[in-house]
């Protein structure tokens, strides 16, 4: 897609592609560029074999040496159960397939669970970068629990040739404090070993839903997860995209946490760039990226995608973690959908903000 069709495809959305953000200036961030790794990893205490596997993420796919990434999450199997992802394209209950689509889809990465990529490690682990998502909530578990649990050791993704490995950490929940420590302890494990690590930085606790919203979902609670999550040596942030702000300040959310004015009156505005931003600064400013993710599948999910890498590349961002509107589609539609959310880190057109 072109500039055109990206702001034919927004419709009512296309003001996303003017907005000029006033709050943090895009001149204060680090920002995706074709020289990121040699900017600001090889400034870091990464060792050259993660350095190597990032690079080798960075220059796979079809936004190959731009900075940019697009990662296929094929995890939640386990998260959301089998039936409930696979049913509406049941070709994806089979791994290879999900591999497939990654390598036609022009992905910088496949990122699923043990059982799915050590299935077909040894005909495609050298084709396209392997990430290892680590833990899960299982759920089937009744009644149905949120917790995070170790599924495998970094040993063993190290082992069948994976890159990457990633983890979920649910910030706010009573089981936090104990996935941040198995989180770091891994993540530290994977440096070790050469691996780069990408953080789930969700927060999770059934009293963030207040009747002013889901605060889970608000940039100021969903910022400091991305803060405590750089903290533990993610070297990329996936977060959902906000929907809202506010959170520390809910009068439900009695005596939680601490924040400034100057979060809500010069940081943030209401809108979903700016919003964005914030998340990214608090991934160090951006010199850990922020990769959003792309939601559960429904009717436009076409828009939506493109919407939200808009929103995400505009901010600052990274690139998008794409799942559900992807495998749950016949094959060919997902290619093409990843494609056009491609297309729009492919435009030079689509500027930051």
């Amino acid at each position: 897609m072109d500039a055109r069709q990206i702001r034919d495809l927004l419709g009512d959305k296309a003001s996303l592609l003017e907005h000029q953000c006033k709050t943090i200036a895009a001149s204060q961030l680090t920002l995706p560029s074709p020289t990121y790794l040699d900017d600001v990893f090889s400034q870091t205490d990464r060792t050259p074999r993660v350095l190597g596997a990032m690079q080798r993420m960075f220059s796979h796919g079809r936004l190959a040496n731009t900075g940019y990434i697009s990662i296929l999450p094929v995890d939640q199997g386990i998260e959301h159960s089998a039936g409930a992802s696979f049913a509406p394209n049941p070709m994806m209950f089979d791994p290879e397939n999900i591999v497939k689509l990654a390598i036609e889809g022009g992905c910088s990465c496949v990122t699923s669970t043990f059982g799915v990529l050590g299935t077909v490690a040894r005909k495609y682990a050298h084709k396209i970068p392997f990430m290892v998502k680590l833990n899960h909530n299982e759920f089937l578990s009744y009644p149905n629990t949120y917790d995070q649990t170790m599924f495998g050791s970094v040993r063993q993704a190290f082992d069948m040739g994976a890159q990457g490995v990633g983890a979920t950490v649910y910030w706010g929940s009573a089981e936090s404090r104990r996935q941040l420590h198995e989180t770091a302890e891994a993540f530290a494990e994977a440096h070790r070993l050469g691996m780069f690590t990408v953080l789930w930085c969700y927060v999770r606790n059934g009293a963030f839903k207040t009747a002013n919203g889901d605060m889970s979902l608000s940039a100021d609670l969903s910022g400091q997860a991305n803060h405590l999550g750089v903290t533990i040596q993610a070297d990329i942030i996936k977060q959902k995209l906000p929907e809202l702000n506010g959170g520390y300040n809910d009068p439900a959310l009695k005596n939680f946490g601490k924040t400034h004015k100057k979060v809500y009156t010069e940081l943030t505005t209401d809108n979903p760039i700016d919003l964005t931003r914030y998340q990214l600064a608090n991934c160090f400013m951006g010199r850990i990226g922020l990769i959003n993710s792309g939601g559960a599948a429904g009717d436009n999910d076409l828009r939506d995608s493109v919407t939200t890498a808009v929103i995400n590349k505009r901010a600052g961002g990274m690139g998008l973690i794409l799942g559900r509107k992807a495998f749950q589609k016949p094959f060919k539609d997902g290619v093409e959908l990843l494609h056009a959310v491609q297309d729009v880190y492919l435009c030079k057109d689509v500027t930051i903000a």
